[in-house]
């Protein structure tokens, strides 16, 4: 259980952290000019790529000496739904499957940002949910009752 104290800055957290982001919804469209070739296209996303999800997953999995049945049922993922983690390397599961198994891994905020990245998604500072796992990782708090706590206590979906 998370103490009052934890709660109450938890929520002073959320409150002075959100960002407000103006968009301009009258900017062009960027487009590809036809000087464009599609090789270099290919050379720029070969360059530039980072490794899959799936990838990033599991060597964050070997790096802690656990075994995947402990990662996921510490995360309360279902066996089949993580099976497809590990057979199928484009699958990309849900933002917060990710987030329940970064928990589960213990991982810093940095290496959530990254893994997180890796199937494309991010913590966003303007989304209240965000704001909850960003903290409870800062605060170390990886047990997912307890983030399910902090998420309950600001009226969000638990994991």
């Amino acid at each position: 259980m998370l103490n009052e104290k934890i709660l109450n800055e938890l929520h002073d957290f959320v409150e002075t952290n959100r960002e407000i982001r103006i968009y301009d919804t009258h900017k062009e469209e960027p487009f590809l000019s036809d000087e464009i070739h599609s090789s270099e296209l290919e050379e720029f996303i070969e360059r530039h790529q980072s490794a899959p999800f799936s990838q990033m997953l599991f060597q964050h999995i070997d790096a802690t000496g656990q075994t995947d049945a402990s990662i996921y049922k510490k995360a309360r993922i279902d066996r089949k739904h993580f099976s497809k983690m590990r057979s199928i390397p484009e699958y990309k599961p849900s933002k917060r499957t990710i987030v329940a198994l970064c928990l589960s891994l213990e991982l810093s905020v940095e290496e959530t940002d990254d893994l997180l990245s890796a199937a494309g998604f991010s913590l966003s500072g303007n989304d209240r949910f965000d704001l909850v796992i960003q903290f409870c990782l800062e605060k170390n708090i990886y047990d997912i009752d307890d983030v399910n706590q902090a998420l309950y206590s600001l009226d969000l979906k638990p994991l």
